[in-house]
């Protein structure tokens, strides 16, 4: 039977049970070494995610946040300049572009993957627009080759948001395949704790293929230094510790079959909801794959916070991924004018509803909520 009170939105101490030894060893080495700042553990991982990604750099950092900005740091963007960014994602994606003195234009998004498209995006475009950051939202990949398209005709930089979906492909009209984050100039990442490739505290990372581009970055989140104490830019002190680098390298080797356990609870999920009216699954492009970092619902009935005070009656936790658009944030509201709204972006705030999603739910806890997800609606 299922003890209601187990049930987390994401068990990081189960998925930390089934690697204890592992973990546990990789710190003591890395305690042992007393090399905690820029130690061989960073190496590693450094090198293993390159490899992974089938990215030339990897650049890691302090943290998600800290990867968007210096990447923005390294193109030379100047105060005013446009950055398209779409409505529906989580703040830090926004926060960067306004602290550079740069200009985030807020776009609408697909009502169905929640992703920015390429003509959402051209539709947005200005002759002050330089650069546009595609988040791939709750784990799937943007449609990336016809922004990358327009990104060409008109001059822009692509940065993508891969903190969500690290590990996911994306498959082009050719057959050829890429992870999701290398198909732009510069992709990012975070290494949350909760993320799908997290830490045991805050981390982040930065890839490209352009290997010059790489230096500019990795100077710049190093106090703008190539050489120690000569400095050539204005740069930020960001790096990614041993301890975390460590602990990273071990879970990179199992990143894929994480993402197949997330995916058979989709599945479940998936079969469990697929004939319940007003209630709408996450729907699946055929050319990216998901490793869903969130299984976002959307309850389409009006009875979305009445489900999720439901669930949490029965000990199953939820969350709504989000609540209010960017250009309804205080922090956000002179750069739109008063009124101004998005209607995907709108109902996407009133009706979507993130589920337990993790890759340590067993069947007997997927069947609990699922089944208490069903018993609300009939």
């Amino acid at each position: 039977m299922v003890d209601s009170r187990n049930i987390q939105m994401v068990d990081l101490k189960g998925q930390y049970r089934k690697m204890q030894k592992d973990i546990d060893a990789a710190v003591l080495e890395v305690v042992r070494s007393a090399a905690f700042i820029n130690g061989p553990a960073v190496k590693s991982f450094q090198s293993n995610l390159a490899s992974y990604l089938n990215v030339a750099e990897v650049i890691p950092c302090g943290n998600g946040t800290d990867a968007l900005q210096i990447a923005l740091m390294a193109l030379n963007l100047q105060p005013g300049d446009e950055v398209i960014v779409p409505s529906f994602t989580y703040v830090a994606t926004a926060e960067v572009i306004a602290l550079l003195r740069l200009t985030p234009v807020m776009v609408d998004v697909d009502p169905d993957t929640f992703n920015i498209t390429a003509e959402i995006m051209e539709a947005a475009i200005t002759p002050k627009t330089k650069a546009v950051v595609p988040v791939n939202l709750f784990g799937q990949s943007c449609d990336m080759e016809p922004i990358m398209k327009i990104a060409d005709k008109h001059g822009l930089y692509v940065i993508e948001d891969n903190a969500q979906a690290i590990g996911s492909d994306y498959t082009f009209s050719n057959g050829s395949v890429q992870k999701s984050g290398t198909i732009g100039h510069i992709g990012c990442t975070s290494f949350y704790p909760s993320k799908n490739l997290g830490a045991y505290g805050d981390g982040g990372a930065i890839y490209t293929n352009d290997r010059e581009l790489g230096a500019k970055i990795r100077m710049y989140a190093n106090h703008g230094q190539q050489k120690r104490y000569y400095h050539e830019t204005i740069g930020v002190n960001s790096r990614l510790d041993s301890i975390q680098a460590a602990i990273l390298d071990i879970k990179l080797k199992r990143l894929d079959e994480y993402a197949a356990a997330r995916n058979e609870a989709a599945d479940h999920y998936d079969q469990a909801f697929e004939d319940i009216e007003g209630l709408v699954t996450p729907v699946r492009a055929s050319n990216a794959s998901h490793v869903f970092h969130q299984y976002t619902l959307r309850v389409t009935n009006g009875k979305r916070d009445a489900l999720q005070a439901y669930l949490k009656e029965h000990g199953i936790p939820s969350i709504v991924y989000y609540p209010v658009p960017l250009y309804r944030q205080n922090a956000y509201k002179n750069y739109v004018e008063a009124g101004f709204s998005w209607p995907i972006t709108e109902e996407l705030c009133q009706t979507v509803l993130s589920l337990p999603m993790h890759s340590e739910l067993d069947l007997e806890t997927l069947q609990y909520i699922s089944g208490k997800v069903l018993s609300f609606f009939h």
